[in-house]
Parts: C-alpha cells; sequence; structure tokens
C-alpha cells in the first residue's frame, strides 16, 4: 500500500506554534523512523519513548506526539527543533486515532473478542465460518493474521500502527469479515482506539497477566473497556452470562444502549448450550438460537469448545447472517492448532492432546473438559513460565493436581528465573505426588511412556508455540512434534 504525505492536522493533531508540516509515515520505534515521519514517544512500563526522541530527530521526524512527562524528559532535544512538537493527555489514544486516519481502511464487517481464555478459538471458528458461508475472512491473534490474508503478528492485539496497516492491506487484498482478539494489554493500551468494531463477545474471566495489572478489579477494567468504550452505541455485544463477570459486562452492554446477544446455559441466554454427549473424536451439541433447537456433530474435543462455537455464532449473527445458515456450517469447523489439538495416537488406543493452557481455570477447564472423552487415566504435563504472575504457580499445580491422575510438572519458557525455582512452587500445589522433570522433551516421553489403553495425555501450555524461552533465548521445541516422536520410538515405528 502507498504510503502518501498527510497534513499533521489531517491526522487530528495540532502542532506546537501553529506548525502543520507534511507527515510521510508514522512510526513507534526511532530505529524505524524517516524523514518527515511522525514519532509516538509513548510511556512505557519500564522506560518512556521519550528517550528516543532526539533519535527520531536526527533521522529526520517531522513532528512528535508525546504526553506532558514526554516534553518535559525530551525538552532540550526539543528546544529549537524544526519538528513539530504534539502534547497531549493520552499519546495512546491519539496515535490509535491517527493511524486510524493514515491508513483509513478496514474490513467492512469487523468483530472482536475478549476474556481470559477461548479468544482465539473464537475469533478463528467466527472466521471459518465466514469462510464456510463463502465470505473473504480474516482472524487476527495469538496465532498471527490467519485466512484469506496472511501475516505474522508480534503481539495478539498488536500496536495501532501495525493493526491499522494489517486492516488495511486485509482490505485492499480484498477481505470483507475480520475477527480479532482483544487482549488486556491491548485494550488497556488502547490499540483498538479508531477501530470501528460492529460486535464485540466476552468468554470468561478467570487470573491471568497479574504481573501487568494490579489486580483482578483492573484487569477486568481492561477487558471491560470492549463494551464501555470501544463498541459504539447500537453495535452488539455478544456475552457469556454462565461467568460472574459475564452479567457485570451485561448491565455495561444495556446501559450503553448496546444490542444483547446472550450465550450460556442459563435458561436465559439467545444461544443457549442444552446438551453435549462426547466419545473420543469430538462431540454431540443440542443447542437453541432464540428458542429454536438445533443438533449438531462436532469435530472438537472439550466442552469448553461448544461455548467458543456460540460465541462465534453468535458475532456471525449480529452481524446479520440467518442463524439458520450459521447452524449448517457448524460440523465443519476444525480445531485450533494447540487448542485440544490430537498431536498422536499411541498403538494401545491412548490419545495425546495438545493445549495452550497455561492458567489455572484454563487448565482446569481443559482437564474437566478432556475427562468424559476417556475412558482411562487422564496424564498432564504443564509447567509455569518466568517473569510472569508468579501467584499463578500454585493454583496451576492444584488444577493439575485436582482433575488429572497422573502428574507431570516440567519446564515451560522459564526465561531470566531460575527453573527450578519456578517447578518447586508449582509444585507445592500440585501435591506429593506429583513427578517433577524438568526437561520438557523428557516430560513428554515419560508422559506419553505411561499411557495405558484408554488413556489421555494433555500436554499443556505451549500450544501452538515453537520455543521454548530460556534465558534471553528461544530454543526451537514444538509440543506437537516432541508428542509424534515419543509415540513413534516408544511404539517401534523408529
Amino acid at each position: 500500500m502507498s504510503e502518501t504525505a498527510k497534513r499533521l492536522s489531517l491526522l487530528g493533531l495540532r502542532g506546537d506554534k501553529g506548525r502543520d508540516p507534511e507527515v510521510t509515515g508514522l512510526a513507534v520505534d526511532s530505529r524505524q523512523v524517516k524523514p518527515g515521519y511522525l514519532f509516538a514517544a509513548l510511556p512505557g512500563s519500564s522506560a518512556h519513548g521519550a528517550s528516543f526522541i532526539q533519535y527520531a530527530l536526527r533521522l529526520g521526524a517531522a513532528a512528535v506526539l508525546t504526553d506532558r512527562e514526554g516534553a518535559a524528559l525530551a525538552a532540550a532535544e526539543l528546544s529549537g527543533a524544526e519538528a513539530a512538537l504534539v502534547v497531549v493527555e493520552d499519546p495512546r489514544a491519539a496515535l490509535a486515532a491517527a493511524a486510524a486516519l493514515w491508513f483509513g481502511a478496514q474490513p467492512e464487517t469487523l468483530v472482536a473478542v475478549t476474556g481470559t481464555s477461548g479468544k482465539t478459538s473464537v475469533a478463528t471458528f467466527t472466521r471459518q465460518i465466514w469462510q464456510l458461508l463463502g465470505e473473504q475472512a480474516i482472524s487476527l491473534g495469538t496465532m498471527g493474521v490467519q485466512g484469506d490474508y496472511e501475516a505474522k503478528l508480534a503481539h495478539t492485539t498488536p500496536e495501532p500502527i501495525t493493526l491499522h496497516r494489517v486492516l488495511a492491506e486485509a482490505a485492499a487484498a480484498g477481505v470483507t469479515h475480520a475477527c480479532m482478539e482483544a487482549s488486556s494489554h491491548g485494550l488497556d493500551q488502547r490499540r483498538l482506539d479508531g477501530v470501528r468494531v460492529l460486535a464485540g463477545a466476552f468468554t470468561n474471566f478467570t487470573q491471568d497477566h497479574l504481573d501487568y495489572h494490579k489486580n483482578f478489579d483492573e484487569y477486568f477494567a481492561a477487558k471491560a473497556l470492549l463494551f464501555n468504550h470501544i463498541l459504539e452505541e447500537g453495535a452488539s455485544a455478544v456475552i457469556n452470562i454462565d461467568d460472574p463477570r459475564g452479567l457485570q459486562l451485561l448491565a455495561i452492554a444495556q446501559a450503553r444502549g448496546l444490542k444483547i446477544i446472550r450465550v450460556g446455559r442459563s435458561p436465559e441466554a439467545d444461544l443457549r448450550i442444552l446438551g453435549q454427549r462426547y466419545d473420543a473424536t469430538g462431540q454431540d451439541l443440542r443447542f437453541s438460537i432464540f428458542g429454536k433447537t438445533h443438533m449438531v456433530r462436532l469435530a472438537l474435543i472439550g466442552g469448553f469448545q461448544a461455548e467458543n462455537v456460540l460465541a462465534a455464532a453468535g458475532l456471525v449473527i449480529a452481524t446479520g447472517t440467518d442463524p439458520d445458515a450459521v447452524v449448517a456450517v457448524l460440523p465443519r469447523l476444525t480445531t485450533v492448532r494447540g487448542r485440544m489439538e490430537l498431536a498422536a495416537m499411541r498403538e494401545n488406543g491412548a490419545a495425546v492432546f495438545v493445549d495452550y493452557s497455561h492458567k489455572p481455570g484454563a487448565l482446569a477447564s481443559a482437564l474437566q473438559s478432556l475427562r468424559p472423552h476417556v475412558m482411562g487415566r487422564i496424564v498432564v504435563i504443564f509447567g509455569a513460565g518466568g517473569d510472569r504472575d508468579r501467584l499463578k504457580r500454585p493454583l496451576m499445580g492444584e488444577a493439575a493436581r485436582d482433575f488429572a491422575d497422573v502428574v507431570f510438572v516440567t519446564d515451560d519458557n522459564p526465561r531470566s528465573e531460575d527453573p527450578a525455582a519456578i517447578r518447586a512452587e508449582v509444585m507445592a500445589g500440585a501435591g506429593p505426588d506429583a513427578i517433577e522433570v524438568g526437561d520438557r522433551a523428557e516430560a513428554i516421553l515419560r508422559g506419553v511412556d505411561a499411557l495405558q489403553p484408554g488413556d489421555a495425555l494433555l500436554i499443556a501450555g505451549k500450544g501452538h508455540e515453537t520455543g521454548q524461552i530460556i534465558g534471553n533465548d528461544i530454543f526451537p521445541f514444538d509440543d506437537s512434534e516432541q508428542a509424534s516422536v515419543a509415540v513413534a520410538a516408544l511404539d517401534g515405528k523408529i
């Protein structure tokens, strides 16, 4: 996409001393600044972007966007500079609005989903439903941009410049429908501001990201921004009312005049789960949509997937698709990579699944949802990431202890922390019967070896990830690949 110069004022920004230069591009990284660019010096958790204003000026920035603190920190560099200075109370929101005006296009039908767990599955299922109905569609989030236009993303919800660029490129490629994951970080940092979201969904709320948010209330407040800030009056809210926090969001959505679609098992749900029957390869789902009963076969493992499927269906219906058309394609949905994904089968019939669950609630849900599909024991392998919320580590152990029969505690992206110390905190919750195996490949081998006929192994925590982060290095590691190798080796196929 060609980037043409725009006056600063056309981006909704006002420079000091009446300066209104032509802007040739946007950047939040000073190393990407080119002559004529607007450089956004944003406040950060460890440093203020104002520290890099001097480098942006040297590279020819035509304007600098920052807050009062940033202007004060870089006062010496800005004094006498030719670049226009734009000082605002909320530079993140201003940047998002400017990025929207700069790129100017997005898919006509765009929806978003937030919640602690299930965002990737809901976004993917929404995109799959649209595609099965003949629409050009994408999903954006943890897995990058997938569908009829593809790109890699560094964050679940990318910073505004990247987000609006990707949306504009997708629209230019013919994409008309998009579903994006709205992370608490992305919402809190105003990354979705300027995106025209027609419908938003809420999945659930459990512990996560308390390394970033001060407490549960702050974490929830970030999630709620999708409904009390991003969605405009007249937009639709698809809310899981079985979750207590969903009822809070329901009140927020109603107060703002949003159109409501309730999802859950409650009699008040518009998309209501009436029953589920499980087997080794999937489930039969009986449900109703606005009072009309349906039954479909889903090739998806885990009872929670029914909630994700109905949330996705709700988003598609909320944006104008006939419910019967949506129901007709649900049996053709396929699982998301690394989300209750069948990775391998032993010759004795035992199955190995890989799942991204790396939070206490998600792990408990995954194990509980796997149980109806398994005639024998459930074996679980999991760990906890370093440099992240420490409070959840023993809770992860407790979830495994409570809902699995055999527990292996191993490493999962220890980063800069001592892996043994992390495992000790997890083991405190997992109990004395848990087996500690630091090397993740060895843990997977031992877990696969423990499988008897009718058993199932859940390898949790990494899902689709293909690397193990130790220190500052990322070493190749794929749980699905390791599981396949272990099964092949133990069954004498290699």
